[in-house]
């Protein structure tokens, strides 16, 4: 029996702003059988997104697909006219996005946005595709699958948007999805039971998958073979755990071991007065009540301690409260109760109260570069800007002083007159970094400066961080849900749930969690084992963990 999915030679071209034509999948061949699941994996530009969305006869604005073929139940998606693939779209093949919230429309409900490809492609009845989509919920475990389709797409949280969106995908009886990063934003606990859904479903339904990912553990969990990607071209392609135990080509073992980051080297915890002192912190959102806080308590009482050349991890899922903290310590967002000391002075609640010193010694890298980063200026200005308001610095000096930042992070100097739309996400996110160090601080708070970026480019970014602390004597709060980053940098790491501090971990001293929704969190960690999905706990027994239940 002939695969389902059948690439031959496949090329896809681009053409730059000079207009010159470069080739950017140089060949691809694969096949894909029914009811498997092929991973591609590949840091950012390796193409694995684009060979994937040739399936859906679909190439990124600029480029083109120039040759070979790209078969999907024997039809070359291709060679066909635009038209033709419309129809073929969300019926024989189907696409889950990476952001859910980015696929629904905000003004219509969900269960119209999920059975609209049967009304576009007349394959039955509405009240016959309602009770279709209800199953489907069912199928991927969302609450209430009875009304949730009444909802709106932002009455409901992101890993149900998720699965929403795979719903939307499913519910055309499409013969191959196409599975692009989708667990990516999501936090871990989440995430499991996400993974668990989509495996469940198309399992079932015996539906071919390409999952496009940069994460080899959550690969591991769903794919029976793994296409290794780098620069347009296949470097390797095995079952799951060849990939994982036999790697054969170098790329694949840099991959490997970039999901296992080195340990960090403790810093000695001494009795030094603290560098920051968090007390009995709170923040809330909307006006006060009656009782004076604010309407929403977002972080409630928390407390922690900063020693100088020490770093401080805090974790925990979407909506614990993690970000809101940082902002917080930052001056963003304004307290409504707790102190703040740093180095040995307390801290107004409000940035704009802060002395122009006290700015300079504790900075913020926040999560998103693309935001963070005035895509109008160039790196240049970017750079030179907290030098000028800092220190003073202009002209020579202050071109030499960009010089030594670019120097510092490990970017050409030649990118300073770039603007950030020309970099890469990991050189963006280390633009990011150098503009906190032109002010020569103290403290850097790092909010999800990871996230965003694939496993070998984010491990390239917590080893300069380490590298920085070495060489400047910094100290780190950082943020995450990863937690294999957190533990790759962090002395401490401080456990969030609901907007509380539950429980306080020394990884140097191989503590074991107590706390029911810490040990929920590390177990939802995916190791590099296919087998460690299917041996979680029922998802009943894992939300009374993190109840404390």
């Amino acid at each position: 029996m002939s695969p389902i999915v059948q690439i031959r030679d496949l090329k896809v071209e681009a053409r730059t702003d000079s207009g010159r034509r470069v080739a950017i999948i140089k060949g691809v061949s694969l096949d894909v059988a029914e009811g498997e699941v092929m991973a591609f994996i590949g840091e950012s530009g390796s193409g694995k997104t684009t060979v994937a969305m040739t399936l859906l006869g679909y190439a990124r604005p600029g480029c083109w697909i120039a040759g070979g073929e790209v078969r999907v139940d024997g039809v070359d998606m291709a060679a066909l006219p635009e038209k033709e693939r419309a129809r073929i779209r969300g019926t024989k093949v189907a696409y889950v996005p990476q952001s859910a919230a980015a696929a629904f429309n905000p003004a219509i409900p969900i269960m119209e946005q999920v059975i609209e490809v049967t009304r576009i492609h007349r394959l039955m009845p509405p009240e016959e595709a309602r009770r279709k989509a209800v199953e489907l919920f069912r199928a991927l475990s969302l609450p209430d699958p009875d009304h949730i389709g009444d909802r709106y797409p932002h009455q409901v949280s992101g890993g149900q948007l998720q699965r929403l969106a795979a719903a939307m995908a499913l519910i055309g009886d499409p013969k191959v999805v196409v599975f692009d990063e989708p667990t990516t934003a999501l936090d871990v606990t989440t995430q499991v039971e996400v993974l668990r859904a989509f495996k469940t479903v198309t399992r079932k339904h015996r539906i071919a998958c390409v999952y496009v990912s940069h994460d080899l553990a959550v690969v591991a969990q769903i794919a029976d073979r793994i296409t290794v990607l780098k620069g347009g071209e296949i470097q390797e392609c095995g079952t799951t755990t060849d990939i994982l135990e036999r790697p054969q080509h170098p790329y694949t073992r840099q991959l490997l071991d970039a999901f296992r980051p080195a340990p960090h080297a403790r810093a000695v915890l001494t009795d030094d007065a603290p560098l920051l002192h968090v007390n009995g912190l709170s923040v809330g959102y909307g006006p006060p009540g009656a009782n004076g806080k604010p309407l929403v308590l977002a972080v409630e009482s928390v407390s922690l301690t900063v020693r100088q050349g020490t770093n401080v991890g805090i974790i925990g899922e979407s909506g614990s409260g993690k970000s809101t903290l940082a902002r917080a310590i930052a001056g963003i967002l304004p307290a409504c109760g707790g102190d703040i000391l740093f180095d040995g002075r307390e801290l107004w609640d409000s940035a704009r109260k802060r002395s122009r010193d006290q700015l300079r010694q504790l900075q913020i890298v926040f999560q998103h570069a693309d935001t963070a980063l005035n895509p109008a200026k160039s790196i240049e200005q970017i750079l030179g800007r907290p030098l000028t308001f800092y220190h003073g610095l202009r002209g020579k000096a202050r071109d030499a002083r960009i010089d030594s930042l670019l120097d510092m992070v490990h970017l050409p100097r030649a990118l300073r007159h770039r603007r950030p739309g020309e970099l890469s996400g990991g050189q963006k996110q280390r633009v990011n970094v150098a503009r906190a160090l032109a002010a020569e601080p103290k403290l850097i708070l790092c909010d999800e400066i990871t996230s965003a970026l694939d496993t070998v480019v984010a491990a390239a970014v917590v080893d300069l961080l380490k590298e920085l602390q070495r060489e400047l004597g910094l100290s780190y709060v950082f943020i995450s849900h990863d937690l294999s980053v957190i533990e790759a940098i962090c002395d401490e790491i401080i456990v969030m749930h609901r907007g509380r501090m539950v429980e306080a971990i020394t990884p140097s001293a191989r503590q074991q969690p107590k706390h029911p929704y810490t040990r929920l969190l590390f177990s939802s960690v995916p190791k590099l084992d296919p087998t460690w999905l299917d041996g979680l706990d029922p998802q009943s027994e894992r939300m009374q963990a993190a109840s404390g239940g």
